[in-house]
């Protein structure tokens, strides 16, 4: 092995997913703001609870589907290049809805701009970092990225709260646009696509990878992608699980735990804590389902994530009470399970599909997810404005993850001998 592809000091691998994870925890803040925001605009607008969800709902759909064009885009134009991109798109959208006056404004603002900017940079980001930059621990930094969602959650929503409380939702707002605005020129300064712009070999590498090619048209690349996961049984499986992931947790606890909490009299403070707690234990559950995932088997792994999710989701209007002892053991208990699916989904999308592929590939799974997350966006806001409360939305929504657990199983297994994808990580 050459020297340069056994360096003495920090592998820059691990500086790239340090600015990966600051990355998506900055964007994991400006996601979590409708959940802070949703009851002062609707007491400013006299909008109604199922107009905001729309807005919402636009956003987790582009959140999601720019996710499959953003890996192509990557793979043309450079990560560098694409995150700092996004990241100034961000900071000009999110500071803009403090002018919004309409629904309309709300829909193409926070809708729009901001779903298109923050899916440029979901999960799909760290799914392509990983690939590139590392061969060993794979599975534990695609937790610890992950994570960065739950972080995010952990700084941001509390002090949002409080601004909210205190000054206004437009503070809390331009509080992350400054956040996104701040950061973009460092991605600019200190972000590498891939280990050979430095001369080195990915992480734990035991042979070069081999050359980049440069990619076509993103988004013929991107649809081309869609076409061969589209024949491939386990692309729906793991969509389809996948899609019951955003259903349960950003569509709707990330949206609408806040505003069910207010309902039950429990101010926003407080009940934004309650999110910030599951930040805190999803770190633990998110890092400890990577570092599982490169030793068991990942359909396993799946099986008791969304079995007990759905379990926690069907008993949660128990848990409403006046001292809110039972939403703090909900935190705790579904704060560990909130986005521990990524890990095994992304190696479960490397083997189906190989590491070349495995970006946009997961790009589209994630498009499900958010497909998810939007329909229990809108769909739990309607529930909530027709039956004034949201306790069916949160009992279908468990029930959705318990169908999920049993189609977890079923990922990988092919009647007869199957050939294994060229390039496929273990």
């Amino acid at each position: 092995m050459s020297e340069t592809a056994r360096p003495t000091r920090l592998h820059y691998g691990w500086i790239a997913a340090g600015l990966t994870f600051v990355t998506l925890l900055v964007a994991a803040g400006i996601r979590s703001a409708p959940g802070v925001m949703m009851v002062p605009v609707e007491a400013e607008f006299g909008w109604s609870r199922a107009t905001i969800s729309f807005a919402v709902s636009v956003n987790l759909v582009l959140y999601g589907l720019m996710a499959p064009f953003a890996a192509a885009v990557m793979d043309r134009i450079g990560i560098r290049r694409t995150m700092a991109l996004a990241l100034g798109v961000l900071a000009l959208g999110v500071a803009a809805t403090t002018l919004m006056r309409t629904p309309w404004h709300m829909v193409l603002l926070w809708g729009v701009v901001v779903g298109g900017g923050s899916g440029t940079i979901a999960l799909v980001l760290g799914a392509t970092v990983v690939t590139r930059w590392f061969d060993a621990y794979r599975g534990t930094v695609m937790g610890l990225l992950s994570a960065a969602t739950a972080t995010g959650q952990l700084i941001f929503l509390p002090q949002m709260a409080m601004l909210v409380e205190r000054w206004g939702w437009r503070e809390a707002v331009l509080l992350i646009a400054a956040a996104a605005a701040v950061f973009a020129p460092v991605i600019w300064v200190f972000m590498r696509d891939r280990p050979a712009d430095l001369g080195l070999w990915p992480v734990g590498a035991t042979s070069a990878p081999p050359p980049a090619i440069r990619a076509g048209n993103p988004a013929v690349a991107a649809i081309m992608a869609l076409r061969e996961g589209m024949r491939s049984r386990d692309f729906w499986l793991l969509a389809g699980t996948f899609f019951v992931c955003g259903l349960s947790t950003n569509g709707l606890i990330g949206t609408h735990l806040i505003s069910a909490c207010f309902d039950h009299g429990i101010p926003e403070v407080k009940a934004a804590g309650l999110l910030a707690a599951m930040g805190v234990f999803d770190i633990v559950g998110t890092t400890a389902s990577g570092w599982l995932s490169d030793r068991w088997d990942s359909r396993k792994l799946l099986f008791w994530y969304y079995g007990l999710r759905g379990l926690s989701l069907i008993f949660l209007d128990l848990a409403f009470g006046p001292d809110v002892f039972g939403l703090w053991l909900f935190a705790v208990f579904y704060g560990l399970d909130w986005i521990a699916t990524v890990p095994p989904t992304v190696k479960l999308t490397t083997q189906a599909f190989g590491r070349e592929k495995a970006g946009v590939m997961f790009g589209w799974i994630f498009a499900a997810h958010q497909l998810g997350a939007a329909t229990a966006a809108f769909a739990a806001g309607m529930i909530r404005t027709d039956l004034g409360d949201y306790w069916l939305a949160f009992v279908l929504s468990g029930l959705a993850c318990l169908v999920a657990a049993a189609m977890s199983l079923m990922i990988g297994r092919k009647l007869g001998p199957q050939p294994v994808a060229e390039g496929a990580a273990a």
